[in-house]
């Protein structure tokens, strides 16, 4: 199986504050099966149950391989900051740190999906990477807008987005009318 390699997108001014991990980090384009991606959202999905205190808080169908066009993973090198913390890891090769990837709506429009980054790499500027690279791939394809759904007891993913430029929008799809959903959105020109 190949790996496409991605650029690194630039660090967002917004992010400046995050000293960088010690170690190398990078991101992959790896299939929705791979198992490195599927860990990572296995870990998101937990941590998303224990918040809301069900397994049952995906409205409208959950991310497939059918439907997702792109997924990223992170990867840091063994020993940098925090990858001795996290499970998983390839011989001779990085640890997985952080993920996401994007569904496509139609109409020039895409959905974050799956965004994660373990526990020990927050703070660290692991997801604006990732984000970036998803951003970055949707712009190559034409897309003219990349929208989300995240919880109202997200209050850090909701900065998050704020800080990348993603405004708040009604809620749309299976989200509308969904109290406790929180819709955005950012325009990609």
């Amino acid at each position: 199986m190949s790996i496409e390699r991605l650029p690194k997108p630039a660090p967002p001014v917004h992010d400046a504050r995050h000293a960088p991990p010690a170690g190398r980090t990078w991101r992959a384009q790896v299939p929705w099966t791979h198992p490195d991606a599927e860990a990572l959202r296995a870990r998101q999905r937990a941590e998303i149950a224990e918040v809301y205190g069900t397994t049952e808080s995906e409205p409208g169908p959950a991310p497939s391989a059918a439907d997702c066009a792109v997924f990223v993973v992170a990867y840091a090198e063994p020993g940098a900051r925090g990858a001795d913390r996290v499970a998983g890891g390839r011989p001779g090769g990085g640890v997985p740190v952080g993920c996401g990837g994007l569904r496509e709506l139609g109409g020039g429009l895409g959905e974050v999906k799956r965004m994660y980054v373990e526990p020990a790499w927050r703070g660290t500027g692991i997801a604006g990477e990732v984000l970036g690279a998803l951003e970055g791939w949707a712009r190559r394809r034409g897309w003219r807008a990349l929208r989300l759904e995240t919880g109202d007891r997200q209050p850090a993913a909701v900065r998050f987005y704020a800080r990348r430029g993603y405004a708040r929008i009604p809620n749309f799809g299976a989200y509308a009318g969904l109290p406790g959903s929180w819709c955005f959105e950012r325009a990609l020109n």
